[in-house]
């Protein structure tokens, strides 16, 4: 067992691409998350979990579906949650981290400009004291009308 332990912390880290990939088969996939095929196919249609389809209409799964399962069983059978309702907290889980990429980009832009502003005083000197004024433009319309 030691020696398991330590060829596990030889492995470098799986890399997403590894963890994406669509390799494994239903009866794989299902084997190790603990369901039966069946089980696996009709996640597929009620939209769970996305395995890829071959040429022939097979589907390939990948590790990161295989741990989807695992959490979808975890969900079901620990917590009491339905189906619909494992759908809803996945669909929330994939929206926060698509808000988490999002609020990284937006930081790294935020540090852009700042890193931008402190070049700029570096160059024109600080811009404290300049006093800032809101400029408001007045429209009007003027309606002519020919005599008639």
């Amino acid at each position: 067992m030691a020696s398991n332990n330590r060829r596990s912390a030889e492995q470098p880290p799986m890399t997403d691409a590894a963890l994406d990939a669509k390799v494994l088969v239903i009866s794989v996939a299902a084997e190790m998350a603990g369901m039966h095929p069946q089980t696996l196919r009709q996640y597929d249609r009620l939209g769970l979990v996305q395995p890829a389809r071959t040429a022939g209409g097979g589907r390939r799964y990948s590790l990161r579906d295989v741990a989807q399962l695992r959490e979808i069983q975890r969900l079901s059978q620990e917590d009491g949650v339905n189906l619909a309702g494992i759908k809803r907290i996945m669909q929330l889980e994939h929206q926060v981290t698509a808000l988490r990429v999002h609020i990284t980009e937006l930081m790294s832009h935020v540090d852009t400009l700042e890193m931008e502003r402190a070049e700029l005083e570096a160059a024109v000197g600080p811009f404290n004291g300049v006093t800032r004024r809101t400029v408001t433009q007045e429209t009007a319309l003027v309606v002519w009308r020919p005599p008639h």
